[in-house]
């Protein structure tokens, strides 16, 4: 690991400003990505910015918005009340995630700013367009059965990691942003940008923003909603395909619908197609397939993870059977 200078912050805007007077400072809230990048020698911040002192991690009721501070630790979040009753695929996407010990040191904030497992971007000695912008990506012709069929370019094909992201989207969660114009809100569904041709830019933050909260609105939509994990192994383990989806039933008739998809897409995967197949339908097996093939269609696999598209249809259609409270 480099040297760095490690500073703590007394606020979220000592923060950002000690952000802003160093190019390529990071802020410092659990660490459970950003040490693991720094000793592999992919971020090489100059300045650490500790916000783990910040009063940001409060769960609480706002009128019909449950706020999450954005220091929240990953397991406080998952066994709150609020969250386990309103939103419970956001508490199942977090027990699903990484450890024990990770989830107890993890926050909400700093799980959606994770980046990508490609191998091609953790291992220095391959070439990476996420990594060093114009040198190429070597997983377009490489080992590509973790990567991405959903949103890719010529110049990335690299999954978005996370569980949370993918929950949360489902639940059309907001971001709060403080920044040097103030405070902004934005949803989740818009913070994530596809790589294109600037796979290096991955969120929609501007230099020295903060996330200080996500914010979810009481739903009844939400309430019935599931989250699934496909992965090699039972636990600690990245998702090969993740499902997040809500219904919201009356008189036999999907009257709501939320889809979302992990470990296919380059970023948390919404399809609002596949909702609008479902909705105003009778949930069955045949309008789950249906929906399952319209969440997929212009997937765009390479050499070896096509099977990624049929097993994404196979688990919409498991977990929309099980959020509907069929079988499983």
């Amino acid at each position: 690991m480099r040297a760095f200078d490690f500073v703590v912050a007394d606020s979220a805007a000592a923060a950002r400003t000690l952000v802003r007077e160093v190019p390529g400072a990071r802020f410092y809230a659990g660490g459970t990505t950003l040490v693991d990048l720094m000793k592999s020698d992919v971020e090489r911040p100059p300045r650490v910015v500790d916000i783990s002192r910040l009063p940001l991690n409060a769960v609480e009721r706002r009128g019909d918005v449950v706020r999450i501070g954005a220091l929240a630790r990953n397991s406080d979040v998952a066994y709150a009340p609020l969250i386990e009753t309103n939103f419970p695929a956001v508490a199942q996407a977090l027990l699903s995630g990484a450890s024990g010990q990770i989830r107890n040191a993890a926050t909400v904030g700093g799980n959606l700013l994770q980046r990508t497992r490609c191998t091609y971007f953790r291992e220095t000695r391959w070439r990476c367009n996420k990594r060093e912008p114009g040198s190429g990506c070597d997983a377009l012709d490489g080992f590509n059965r973790g990567h991405a069929v959903l949103g890719t370019s010529d110049a990335c094909i690299a999954t978005y990691p996370g569980d949370l992201a993918i929950a949360l989207t489902a639940v059309d969660a907001q971001v709060v942003i403080e920044g040097e114009r103030g405070e902004r809100t934005i949803p989740l569904s818009e913070f994530y940008r596809l790589p294109g041709d600037r796979p290096q830019r991955e969120t929609s933050l501007e230099d020295g923003e903060l996330i200080t909260a996500v914010e979810l609105r009481v739903d009844p939509l939400y309430a019935r909603s599931h989250y699934l994990k496909v992965r090699d192994r039972a636990s600690y383990e990245f998702a090969l395909v993740s499902v997040a989806c809500a219904l919201r039933l009356d008189a036999g008739t999907i009257a709501g619908a939320r889809l979302a998809l992990g470990g296919v897409g380059t970023i948390p995967w919404r399809s609002q197609a596949a909702e609008q197949v479902l909705i105003g339908n009778a949930p069955d097996d045949a309008v789950y397939r249906a929906a399952a093939e319209s969440a997929l269609d212009g997937a765009q696999p390479r050499e070896h993870n096509a099977f990624k598209i049929e097993l994404a249809r196979r688990a919409i259609v498991r977990a929309l059977r099980t959020v509907a409270g069929g079988a499983a």
